[in-house]
């Protein structure tokens, strides 16, 4: 919001291939005992943080560059491209299980992406609404005979945002973690207990839902958002997701093969309730100088209370209630993401942006 999104994404990129370098070049504990793990586990701080820089960042310079209605499935490659990434990484995982891959070479590999990709953004321009914004301050300043750095305190850089816009944003995100933990952490374990599945047969099995998933939510939902406006995919998903839930305790309560759990991953995955393919309906609901913090820091909060709410509640939950303690996360959450949809619809309606249906003309039907 300060300097750029250009800038952003390309330190963001280059500290998540620096971070690769190191992790694939660290000694191993029997060489360097506790400080392998040390460095391993900073490297993997930083590459959080830097992913939600790179990501988010990216999106936006999108969102911002791309100009209606390219803008929803232009977006939408980013979705896909990082699910393509779960992908490889699976199977490399599934490749280092089974015929001792060396894992090391997946980040020498993600290393020379992320450089390739680092030096290439260089060559980026600036989003034009970024840096139109930047102009229209620089203009202002010069007219005025101020130094554009006085300005920051100015309503252009302060533009206060609207706290029902950053709860209804905050709410639409809260979904997605609850039902991401379910699918893969929680349904791993079905398979380890149930189903007595090896680690390397969770692998292949998540490998085989994560395919699904590029194609069957990543890839759809792009390409539907070309053709359908992205609020209207949402809240028929929110329908399909709805009806779903109250179904699934009795669902895992009689399911008798892993293809069966895979079924029910594989609807959860396509029902799943995020903000593909809307955000960039949600974004530009948010002041251009404080949109980046604002969604950032509230997708951050979201995942991470909901991860940790997700991963220590459901534990406790489904064991005094059986699955039917699922419902007692589901739900809730739901109800938050359809109040969040709602609160997006009625802000683009006001603002001439919803789609609607347009009445008959009577006359017309009668001149017919």
């Amino acid at each position: 919001d300060t300097y750029g999104r250009k800038i952003t994404v390309v330190i963001t990129t280059f500290i998540m291939a620096l971070c690769c370098i190191i992790m694939a070049s660290t000694p191993t504990y029997a060489q360097i005992g506790i400080t392998a793990a040390w460095i391993i586990t900073i490297c993997r701080i930083l590459q959080g943080l830097s992913s939600m820089g790179e990501v988010m960042g990216a999106q936006l310079f999108l969102i911002e560059a791309i100009s209606l209605p390219n803008r929803y499935p232009v977006v939408g490659l980013i979705s896909i491209f990082a699910n393509l990434g779960a992908v490889v990484a699976l199977s490399v995982a599934t490749l280092a299980t089974s015929y001792n891959f060396n894992w090391r070479m997946a980040f020498w590999i993600g290393a020379g992406i992320a450089l390739t990709g680092s030096a290439a953004r260089t060559a980026l321009r600036e989003s034009p609404e970024f840096a139109d914004a930047k102009r229209r301050i620089k203009s202002i300043a010069e007219r005025c005979n101020e130094d554009p750095k006085h300005l920051e305190n100015s309503p252009f850089y302060t533009e206060k945002v609207n706290k029902k816009t950053s709860l209804a944003y905050f709410l639409t995100l809260c979904a997605s973690p609850v039902f991401f933990y379910f699918t893969i952490i929680y349904s791993s374990q079905i398979l380890k207990n149930t189903f007595d599945y090896d680690p390397h047969q969770i692998l292949f099995h998540n490998l085989l839902l994560s395919v699904f998933q590029l194609f069957a939510w990543a890839i759809l939902r792009t390409y539907l958002s070309s053709k359908i406006y992205p609020l209207k995919i949402l809240q028929f998903v929110l329908i399909m997701i709805s009806v779903f839930v109250p179904l699934l305790p009795w669902l895992l309560n009689h399911i008798s093969a892993p293809w069966h759990l895979f079924l029910i991953q594989s609807f959860m995955f396509f029902a799943w309730p995020n903000e593909l393919p809307a955000l960039p309906i949600f974004s530009k609901n948010f002041p251009v100088f404080q949109r980046f913090k604002y969604l950032s820091f509230l997708y951050a909060l979201a995942y991470a209370l909901f991860y940790v709410i997700t991963s220590f509640g459901l534990a406790y939950l489904v064991h005094y209630f059986g699955y039917w303690g699922l419902l007692v996360l589901m739900i809730p959450v739901l109800i938050g993401y359809g109040y969040g949809l709602n609160h997006f619809k009625h802000l683009e309606i006001a603002a001439g942006r919803y789609p609607q249906k347009i009445a008959p003309d009577p006359q017309a039907s009668l001149a017919s």
